[in-house]
């Protein structure tokens, strides 16, 4: 029972990143919302945005579809579809035109082959299952006293850090597509670009929290484990 008890008591490792995680999506929703009610001059819809922005990339085989919520959007490379949510799809907007664009680049990665984008890819099924079975394990081996098998819980998760740490510059490249393509095809004008430069850095600072997270859950059970070993 000592190993839980440590495990609970070493939760304050993550507190500092929760808050900080916490912060990110305020400042996300923030500038969305800030920027969802600002109108583009040119009058140019999200879903016309991503459109040109494949064109402009001489990408023709991904389509764009609407899908609900907010903040939903995603792209699907295996369907080769670009998904936004209403708020985006329709809108003429700052926010919308940024988040629009933002998920073209990653289909414009695809097309490209984009190394960090394929990597990514190839390690989603082991981060589903370390996601799914890493802190469980360990924290059964802990209750049974199998350092072995609690190592094995800590590799398994170790495959959510690495997708995490992966998807950084997948999704900062993304947005290094879109911001350059709003900018030298006149997508947007310079004062209307800060406002979408504002909303693409803060979702990217949520990638940065989710790393942030998973390295302190990795830090918390190698701690809890290595104080067993001890004992």
């Amino acid at each position: 029972m000592g190993s839980y008890l440590m495990y609970y008591m070493t939760g304050i490792i993550v507190l500092p990143v929760f808050i900080f995680a916490l912060i990110c999506q305020a400042k996300v929703k923030s500038n969305f919302n800030k920027y969802s009610r600002v109108m583009s001059r040119g009058g140019m819809a999200g879903a016309d945005a991503a459109w040109r922005l494949l064109q402009l990339n001489g990408i023709s085989d991904v389509k764009i579809q609407r899908i609900g919520g907010t903040l939903t959007d995603y792209y699907d490379p295996a369907k080769k579809v670009i998904c936004l949510s209403s708020d985006v799809f329709d809108s003429k907007s700052i926010a919308a035109i940024g988040v629009a664009c933002h998920e073209a680049g990653h289909a414009v990665q695809h097309a490209q082959g984009y190394s960090p984008l394929t990597f990514r890819n190839m390690v989603i099924p082991a981060t589903r299952i370390g996601s799914s079975l890493g802190i469980p394990l360990c924290l059964i081996g802990m209750f049974i006293n199998s350092h072995m098998l609690a190592y094995i819980g800590l590799a398994l998760y170790g495959f959510v850090a690495l997708f995490q740490l992966i998807t950084l510059p997948v999704e900062f490249n993304a947005s290094k597509r879109a911001l350059t393509t709003i900018e030298t095809y006149g997508f947007l004008t310079d004062d209307e670009y800060v406002g979408a430069k504002k909303v693409l850095t803060a979702a990217a600072l949520t990638y940065v929290a989710a790393l942030a997270s998973a390295l302190a859950t990795m830090l918390r059970l190698l701690l809890v484990i290595s104080g067993g070993r001890r004992r």
